[in-house]
C-alpha cells in the first residue's frame, strides 16, 4: 500500500502550513515520502512521522536541504553562545559568519581548533543539520562536505541517521516501539530536549496525515 499523498498533503497544509504549502515544500515532502516507501515501508509509521517533523523544524518548514549560515549580531551570540563570547569578543565576531562558525565549533565535534577553519567547513547542512568532521565522517563526507546540501545525499543522511542511531546513539527504536510512543524524548535523537515539545506536537500532526490507500485492480 502507498500513502494517500492527496490527503496527506492537504492535513499537512491545514496542519502545519496555515493551509497552504510552496511547490517546493510539497516537493521536498514527496522525496522523503518516495525514499520511505522504497527503503522504509515496512517499519512504524510513527518513526516516519517524527522524521518529517524534524525535517520540519531543521530547515525552518522549508522541507529542502539548507546551509547554517551564522548571521548573527552581538547581542544575539551573547544569548546563542553565551559560553562562547565574552560582550566585547561578541561585538568583535558581530556579521562575520565564517569567524563565528569557526569560534563556535572549534574544538569540538572531531573538529580541529578555531584557527583550522573546520567549524566553517563542517557547519551544519542538509535536512537535519549535520554539524562536525565526526558527523560528516560517520556518512563518508569528511571529504566533501557540501554533498550534504544535494537533496538525495540529505534525505539519506536524516533517515539512515535517525534510524540507526547515528547522531548521538540514539535512535527512533529507542522512543518509538510497540506500546510506546515517547514524542517528547525522541528529540534526543538529535539535540537533547532543544525545542523537544515543539517539534513532538508536529510529528503528532504529521502522523496524523498518514493514510493508505490500496490501488484497485484492474480488470
Amino acid at each position: 500500500m502507498d500513502i494517500n499523498r492527496s490527503f496527506f498533503h492537504e492535513h499537512v497544509a491545514e496542519t502545519l502550513y496555515g493551509g497552504h504549502m510552496s511547490f517546493a515544500q510539497v516537493d521536498g515532502h514527496n522525496a522523503l515520502l518516495d525514499y520511505w516507501e522504497m527503503h522504509h515501508s515496512e517499519m512504524d509509521d510513527r518513526w516516519l512521522a517524527y522524521i518529517l517533523a524534524t525535517a520540519y523544524h531543521e530547515t525552518g518548514r522549508a522541507l529542502q536541504p539548507v546551509e547554517e549560515n551564522l548571521r548573527y549580531g552581538a547581542q544575539r551570540l551573547l544569548v546563542v553562545f553565551p559560553s562562547r563570547f565574552t560582550p566585547e569578543q561578541a561585538r568583535a565576531y558581530a556579521g562575520h559568519s565564517e569567524k563565528i562558525a569557526n569560534r563556535v565549533y572549534g574544538g569540538r565535534l572531531g573538529n580541529g581548533n578555531e584557527a583550522s577553519g573546520d567549524g566553517w567547513r563542517y557547519r551544519g547542512r542538509g535536512l537535519v543539520q549535520i554539524t562536525g568532521r565526526d558527523n560528516y565522517g560517520k556518512f563518508g563526507l569528511e571529504d566533501d562536505p557540501a554533498r550534504a546540501l544535494d537533496p538525495g545525499t540529505a534525505i539519506r543522511l536524516l533517515v539512515e541517521g535517525m534510524i540507526g542511531g547515528k547522531y548521538t546513539g540514539k535512535s527512533l527504536a529507542d522512543y518509538l516501539h510497540g506500546d510506546e510512543a515517547d514524542w517528547v524524548n525522541a528529540r534526543k535523537i538529535i539535540n537533547k530536549l532543544d525545542r523537544a515539545t515543539d517539534i513532538a506536537g508536529y510529528a503528532r500532526r504529521y502522523y496524523a496525515s498518514i493514510s493508505y490507500t490500496i490501488a484497485l485492480a484492474t480488470v
